[in-house]
């Protein structure tokens, strides 16, 4: 038996959001044999746009049964079916999530009629319930009710039962098979060609643009979880709703596809991505000579057409850098605007300012201590991290030169005695961010056989 359901709800998730209707037809493959049909009070306002669609008002569900009074009826006519609605998910997840609420457990089959409809019915301008019911002749009354949309469906269901000549139907049914839990709108191919290795995936919505970016140890199994899993949450639904495409890229390693992650979604800016959008502000090390002829450091944020002598992503990196820079080459917290209070320069009553903020030192001898300790700045490494490839014929490569990360490819194994131009050319370029700095960090204090210094 089929259990063919059709719900309208006050929102798009069933986390935060209630039924105000529901439809159940009983379908035996031929005809509905049975029907449990009720508004529901949601126990919250209906919003206006809801009532605009549906016709559904707060006052019609006044004096509706709330869900906990229909709960076991709802239970009882769906345990035992087979689960069928147009974009099963959405509606699966709001009835599985308020029977749950009060101490009901749903297990059922699932099938989705607007996956079956793209494979028996393909070539269709549109897949939406009202307009393939157009495309095939179906009538609808009291569309965006629940009644007259489960009635559809029923209708769409039976042609699919007469038309379902490779059995896809049957096949959506085994256990092995992921169709009840793909999105709608993506063909299962996108999914049979993800691999089984680091990456990052794609989510395209209807016109190819990108709304997420992810990454994953294994690009088959990550994709997989975000629409096996039971989770109700507001960013499942938008996925299984908007979600038309998805495609990859494999890395050779985690890392990588770290790395590239955090490139494309700044690239990109995903409007489902919420990490790592701020944008970025950048400070900066700039020097200049005050009126006693004293070369003075201080820490400002970069702007257009400035030139720092060092930059950071964090106001708190610079500071750190300019204690080292006054430990190592005695320069003054005060010239230097890391003491800014009247009270006797830390740097005297600690040793290594030499008096230069009481003019007790000469600016040429302190000049050229700030000169010396720019000069350190300037110094900072260029590296290669080296590790497996995407096949035993070539290495990853991730360069960093001087400090700021370039960029990264495969190079052929042999070529670990290539000349840094040489290897430029199998690297593509990419650009620095804090993220990826992190990332570099973290990842050389575990694995520091893996740098080849420039």
């Amino acid at each position: 038996m089929y259990a063919i359901v059709d719900i309208e709800t006050t929102g798009g998730y069933a986390a935060a959001n209630g039924i105000i209707e529901i439809s159940v037809q009983v379908f035996d493959g031929e005809a509905v044999i049975e029907t449990y049909e009720t508004l529901i009070n949601p126990g919250q306002v209906i919003p206006r746009y809801i009532q605009a669609f549906t016709g559904i008002t707060n006052e019609m569900v006044q004096d509706a049964p709330r869900f906990e009074e229909v709960a076991q009826r709802v239970f009882t006519i769906l345990q035992g079916n087979i689960f069928v609605a147009h974009n099963v998910n959405f509606d699966h997840s709001f009835i599985k999530n308020h029977l749950q609420f009060f101490g009901y457990t749903l297990n059922v089959k699932k099938l989705c009629t607007v996956r079956l409809a793209r494979q028996i019915f393909p070539g269709f301008p549109s897949y939406s319930l009202g307009n393939l019911c157009h495309s095939l002749g179906i009538e609808v009354a009291d569309r965006h009710r629940a009644g007259g949309d489960a009635r559809a469906t029923v209708q769409l269901f039976k042609l699919m039962l007469a038309n379902d000549t490779r059995g896809l139907i049957d096949a959506s049914l085994l256990r092995h098979s992921k169709e009840a839990m793909l999105p709608p709108n993506v063909p299962k191919e996108h999914f049979a060609q993800l691999p089984h290795t680091p990456g990052v995936y794609y989510f395209h919505d209807q016109k190819g643009k990108v709304i997420y970016v992810g990454k994953a140890k294994d690009l088959r199994k990550r994709v997989t979880q975000h629409f096996s899993t039971n989770s109700d949450s507001r960013q499942r639904q938008n996925f299984l709703k908007n979600t038309y495409a998805i495609s990859f890229q494999a890395t050779a390693t985690e890392l990588m596809a770290a790395i590239l992650e955090s490139t494309e979604i700044k690239r990109l800016w995903p409007p489902f991505n919420a990490a790592q959008k701020k944008p970025e502000e950048l400070f900066g090390i700039f020097m200049y000579e005050d009126q006693n002829g004293y070369m003075r450091l201080a820490i400002e944020k970069k702007r257009k057409n400035s030139h720092p002598i060092y930059t950071f992503h964090y106001k708190v990196d610079g500071h750190g850098v300019l204690r080292k820079l006054m430990s190592e080459y005695n320069l003054c917290p005060r010239l230097c605007f890391m003491q800014t209070d009247n009270d006797g320069c830390v740097g005297i009553a600690e040793g290594y300012c030499h008096g230069a903020c009481e003019k007790k030192e000469p600016p040429a001898a302190y000049n050229q201590r700030v000169l010396d300790a720019i000069a350190s700045l300037t110094r900072r490494p260029s590296y290669l991290l080296m590790d497996k490839g995407l096949d035993d014929e070539e290495i990853s490569c991730i360069m960093v030169v001087q400090g700021e990360f370039f960029g990264m490819g495969y190079l052929p194994k042999d070529a670990e005695q290539l000349e840094l131009e040489a290897v430029k050319e199998y690297i593509k370029p990419y650009k620095d961010n804090s993220t990826i700095r992190m990332l570099l960090s973290a990842h050389i204090s575990k694995f520091p056989d893996q740098v080849k210094y420039l």
